[in-house]
């Protein structure tokens, strides 16, 4: 593109490309087509990058609009964070260790640990299954058996897609019990869905590569900063560095091809002409934008459906939490963090409760989700019976994630359409993975890659180095798909009895 893109259509030099939304997946595509020497534009609808993984200013704190980690196995977006110099700002555990506590147990006897050993697979969490408190010896013989079978499916069988996960584990032998305290655990926070509602194949993917594939594949990162410092402003860094222009505040409106194989796209104020463009946008949106032909069967996309996630932030005038995390059980409060040292609060402490699958409490008022979840927060740790609340407010996304459903793999299309130089990006696209940060990346590396076989472009090494990292951690199966959320679907106001609406959402 030229340097005046805004007036006319002007000629394209045969490598130049168009991005189209700013979020994991969209950066990512921008970036592996700016290394490889092509010259990008980066659109993005909302005055920031970052998609659904993002931060707002609330009073004087940074606040996450909803906790989002990744695990060591996630070698895409650890490449991510490396190529945007991020790394150091979101560190990973040494080893997996998890507090998960138990309100329905007697006092004393309620804390129970997910840890790893430095033992190879599947002996790494024996001791810790051996030991969990919160399942019967019965039931901890039957998830050993359970893991076993389940290392032996193929995620990318089709035939697993069609079946869900729940009866999948009720058929192993799995009780209501060891579902609830271990099975949703880890797969309502990873899928977003409980077992129930979950396709096998998504559920075998999760489990194969986070548990059953290397040691360490499920030690636990998260970000010690607001996630805008990651994907905002260090993206941003990087998108100049690489030479890519960025245009926030720019909702495009339309993608068309010309008669000579480029492709037009219009925004408010603007249009571009390129020779690739990426869609990396959420699947509803890139329905609307896609030219007629590019996809078989376009209305698939609509049948791909959303899960939404909660978030509630309770603000307290003391230390409450002595760890960095904690899972429950026997309580409607799923994953409690603790943000008060990356969202800048100087005194007390800043708790997030990450909710998945909250289509029940979605759109439950403040006032009724605060009387729900105070007293719970106060059964599970003591340290709240006697501090103040300094602020109450929630987070809402009400399309968080897609919805994991058995039968979604058929739904989800590939980076490359039937339209010449028009590609799809984001973590709803068939990855292999659920809507995850990884998902995102690795939508946004098979558009890049399947752009620059077109325009004939070499693929930099330093992207694709983290595919090596891959077969390293992962099963086979898992990585042959190559390339928590990406997009420009539009955000929710933070709610909070007084206090003025300023954004955000998961």
């Amino acid at each position: 593109m030229s340097d005046e893109p805004r007036s006319g259509t002007p000629e394209t030099s045969g490598r130049d490309a168009v991005v189209i939304g700013g979020g994991l997946a969209g950066v990512t595509a921008a970036l592996a087509l700016a290394d490889a020497g092509v010259r990008v534009t980066l659109l993005e609808g909302r005055p920031r990058l970052g998609g659904l993984a993002f931060s707002f200013r609330r009073g004087g704190l940074t606040v996450d609009n909803g906790q989002h980690v990744y695990l060591r196995c996630c070698t895409a977006y650890r490449w991510f964070l490396d190529r945007i110099g991020g790394t150091a700002l979101a560190p990973l555990q040494d080893r997996l260790d998890v507090p998960v506590v138990d309100l329905d147990r007697p006092a004393g006897r309620r804390l129970g640990r997910l840890r790893r050993d430095a033992l190879p697979v599947p002996l790494h969490l024996g001791r810790s299954l051996a030991t969990y408190p919160h399942l019967s010896l019965a039931e901890r013989a039957s998830v050993g058996r359970a893991a076993l079978a389940l290392k032996g499916l193929d995620p990318a069988d089709p035939a697993l897609d069609t079946q869900d996960f729940g009866s999948w584990l009720a058929a192993h032998g799995q009780s209501p019990r060891a579902v609830e305290a271990l099975w949703d655990l880890v797969g309502v926070a990873t899928l977003n869905a409980v077992a129930g509602d979950t396709s096998l194949a998504l559920a075998a993917m999760v489990f194969k590569t986070g548990l059953l594939s290397d040691p360490g594949a499920a030690d636990i990162g998260w970000a010690h900063v607001p996630l805008g410092e990651l994907h905002d402003r260090l993206a941003r860094e990087a998108l100049d560095a690489a030479g890519v222009r960025t245009e926030v505040r720019a909702r495009v409106t339309a993608v068309s091809a010309a008669a000579d194989g480029t492709w037009t796209v219009r925004f408010p104020g603007g249009t571009l002409r390129a020779d690739a463009v990426v869609l990396a946008v959420p699947q509803r949106e890139a329905h609307d934008l896609l030219p007629d032909g590019a996809l078989d069967a376009p209305e698939r996309l609509l049948e791909i459906g959303t899960a939404p996630i909660l978030n509630v932030h309770v603000v307290y005038d003391r230390k409450v939490l002595g760890v960095p995390f904690l899972a429950a059980l026997g309580t409607p409060v799923q994953w409690v963090f603790d943000r008060t040292h990356a969202s800048g609060l100087r005194e007390g402490q800043y708790l997030a409760l990450s909710q998945s699958a909250a289509q029940d409490d979605i759109d439950v008022p403040v006032a009724a989700l605060r009387e729900r979840y105070l007293p719970e927060l106060e059964r599970l740790l003591p340290a709240t019976r006697g501090a103040a609340v300094r602020d109450f407010f929630v987070t809402r996304e009400r399309t968080a994630t897609f919805a994991p459903t058995p039968g979604v793999g058929r739904l989800r299309p590939g980076a490359r359409t039937k339209s010449p130089g028009l590609y799809l990006a984001g973590a709803w696209t068939a990855t292999g993975w659920p809507a995850t940060m990884e998902g995102a990346v690795r939508s946004g590396v098979s558009a890049a890659d399947a752009a620059l076989g077109a325009l004939g472009r070499p693929r930099p090494h330093r992207l694709f180095a983290f595919e090596e990292a891959v077969h390293r951690i992962v099963p086979e199966d898992a990585a042959s798909d190559g390339g928590r959320a990406a997009g420009r679907t539009p955000g929710r106001e933070p709610e909070g009895p007084g206090v003025p609406l300023r954004g955000g959402t998961r």
